[in-house]
């Protein structure tokens, strides 16, 4: 191992240029402009394998954009380590609050800024030079397979199907992710368990066109006052979501087990400080850990209607609408609450208008045990580089594909993450700091020496 850290310091300003050429392509999956960059960034990947040492990578089609996959099969009888990731990211909206262009990666005060540079372009970008290193050293233990997929941040829609028709391609012991965060540069800790997504769209439609609004003002019901309130009807006073049936199969944890939650380090004032908010807000009852964790919530993700230009329109609008976001525990079905909100949603619409609800996306939560080989593997490697015993949390996020592993293919997940809440995934200004690419480098070649040695 001494000759891989050597090769890693003597090569880390290239794995950061050869980052920097991934970042540059702006493969944005739910903008259907970006087509042919996605399938640029799939390109790049698959050359990126090749040159790492894989034996094969190829591209593959599917109903959307394509699945970059290889391989490297050095004995049959080693364990085989599946790494999954992802090559689309988040819009860049709104792009004035960018203080860099998004897709021209730049460094300031150690931290990479661009779209991508965490979620998930940094993260998965890791394991292409970690397997270089380990291939380049001759410190490879274990089979590896690459799965990076183009479709994540649309919620997977083809990936369970390209998981059906290459179930024999994809056999492995584990599959291994870097999409999620740590709790501290200097707090490691392994995610085990991950909410699940119900995401829909709803538009809210009155009169045939924009009326003028005082010629038809107070006799005509406007879509956004009525979608405001139907709205503002889906959680009470005490934040609770009044959904009817909302909650039915929401496991509640023992205290005990919130207890246990509650030993994982946590400063409100600091958290305040750094979203710059002056009160936390949620769920009565709980603790802001808990309700990112094992709490299910209910956002608006985006409202829009009428007139929004410079100045003044006196319009009543002929629509309204808005992308509603509901992540969900465990043993909440996605499917079983969009309908849930569908039916409720619509029968909160008065006759003065009409109600559309249209399913976007969704996917399980997962809870990943802590007493697997590849947990134990992942935690003495996080404690080798880290020098401490890392804390298994329960996120916020949602990788809907996760669950969806298990089920199809029958292999679980191990979740080494290595970002901070601080770098602003999904957000403007999103950044990933130099230490933890290198450090996750870094890690991740210790976790295949332990689960090669472990899985004895």
């Amino acid at each position: 191992m001494e000759k891989l850290a050597q090769y890693l310091e003597t090569h880390k300003e290239r794995f950061l240029e050869e980052l920097f050429g991934l970042i540059r392509i702006p493969s944005i999956s739910s903008i259907n402009d970006h087509k042919p960059d996605m399938h640029r960034a799939a390109e790049y990947w698959k050359e990126s394998i090749l040159k790492a040492g894989a034996d094969k990578a190829e591209i593959i089609a599917t109903a959307g954009n394509p699945v970059v996959y290889g391989e490297k099969m050095i004995d049959a009888s080693l364990p085989t380590v599946l790494v999954y990731g992802h090559y689309d990211v988040m819009p860049v909206d709104p792009l004035n609050l960018w203080d860099s262009p998004p897709f021209e990666p730049e460094v300031r005060e150690g931290k990479i800024y661009a779209r991508g540079a965490d979620d998930d372009k940094g993260q998965a970008f890791m394991h292409a030079k970690a397997f270089e290193a380990m291939v380049k050293t001759g410190n490879l233990t274990c089979n590896v397979k690459f799965m990076i997929e183009g479709e994540e941040e649309i919620g997977s829609p083809n990936l369970e199907q390209f998981c059906n028709d290459h179930k024999e391609m994809l056999k492995a012991d584990i599959i291994l992710v870097s999409d999620t965060s740590m709790i501290a540069q200097d707090i490691p800790s392994i995610t085990v368990g991950l909410r699940g997504l119900a995401y829909l769209e709803v538009e809210v439609t009155g009169p045939n066109r924009d009326l003028h609004s005082g010629l038809f003002g107070g006799a005509v019901a406007n879509p956004i006052n009525i979608l405001s309130q139907m709205i503002a009807s889906l959680t009470d006073e005490k934040n609770h979501i009044t959904i009817p049936g909302f909650y039915d199969k929401v496991i509640e944890l023992s205290a005990e087990e919130r207890a246990e939650m509650a030993n994982a380090p946590f400063n409100e004032e600091e958290y305040k400080k750094a979203i710059d908010v002056k009160a936390l807000h949620g769920e009565q009852g709980y603790s802001t850990n808990e309700r990112t964790g094992i709490r299910p919530t209910l956002d608006v993700c985006g409202i829009w209607g009428g007139y929004t230009g410079e100045g003044a329109k006196t319009v009543l609008p002929s629509k309204a609408s808005a992308k509603i976001s509901m992540r969900l525990v465990p043993d909440q079905d996605h499917e079983e609450i969009a309908e849930l909100f569908k039916n409720h949603f619509e029968s909160l619409a008065p006759a003065s208008v009409r109600v559309k609800v249209t399913p976007l996306h969704g996917g399980q939560g997962y809870v990943s045990p802590t007493d697997t080989i590849a947990y134990q593997a992942a935690s003495k490697a996080y404690e080798t580089t880290f020098g401490k015993k890392p804390i298994p949390v329960r996120s916020g996020g949602s990788i809907p594909i996760i669950s969806t592993f298990e089920r199809v293919l029958g292999i679980k997940s191990i979740l080494m993450g290595f970002g901070l809440e601080s770098d602003a995934i999904h957000s403007p200004n999103e950044n990933y700091p130099l230490f933890n690419f290198y450090k996750g480098i870094e890690t991740i070649p210790w976790f295949y020496q332990y689960f090669k040695e472990m899985s004895r």
